[in-house]
C-alpha cells in the first residue's frame, strides 16, 4: 500500500456555524485527494480516456478543525477492483497527530467518450495499488 498525501488548510468559507469545518467540505477534500491521487500516479493516456465518479462515502468524524488549522490528507487503494468499482481509504490528520476525519468511498471507472461504466483494468488499477 503506498500512501499519498495532500495538505489542506480550512479557510472562513470552509467553516459552520458550529465554527468548524463543514461537512459539505470534508466531502470535498476527499475528492480533491482522490483527483489528485489519480492525476499524480496515472498515466497521460488512461487520465485522458477515463475518470473516475464517487458511488459511495462513509465517513466518520472523529476531530473539529477551525479556520487556518491545517490538516494532512492521506489515502490509499487497500486492494485490487471489482469489475467497474474500487475502495478508497482517506483520513486527515491535524497538526496535533490526531485523526479527524475517516472515510471508506467506493469509485467507479467511466469511459469519458461513451460515458458508460469500465471493468478497471489492471494497467489502470496498478498504480493505485503500487
Amino acid at each position: 500500500m503506498t500512501l499519498f498525501s495532500l495538505p489542506f488548510t480550512a479557510c472562513d468559507g470552509d467553516i459552520d456555524e458550529l465554527g468548524h469545518v463543514n461537512n459539505a467540505v470534508w466531502v470535498r477534500w476527499v475528492q480533491e485527494l482522490a483527483v489528485a491521487h489519480w492525476e499524480a500516479v496515472a498515466s497521460a493516456a488512461h487520465r485522458a480516456a477515463c475518470v473516475w465518479v464517487v458511488v459511495r462515502h462513509e465517513i466518520d468524524y472523529r476531530g473539529n478543525v477551525t479556520a487556518g488549522e491545517g490538516v494532512t490528507g492521506e489515502t490509499w487503494v487497500p486492494g485490487p477492483p471489482r469489475g467497474a468499482r474500487f475502495d478508497r481509504r482517506v483520513r486527515f490528520v491535524g497538526a496535533d497527530g490526531r485523526v479527524k476525519v475517516e472515510a471508506l468511498t467506493t469509485w467507479a471507472l467511466i469511459d469519458r467518450e461513451s460515458g458508460r461504466l469500465l471493468r478497471i483494468w489492471p494497467e489502470v488499477a496498478a498504480p493505485l495499488l503500487s
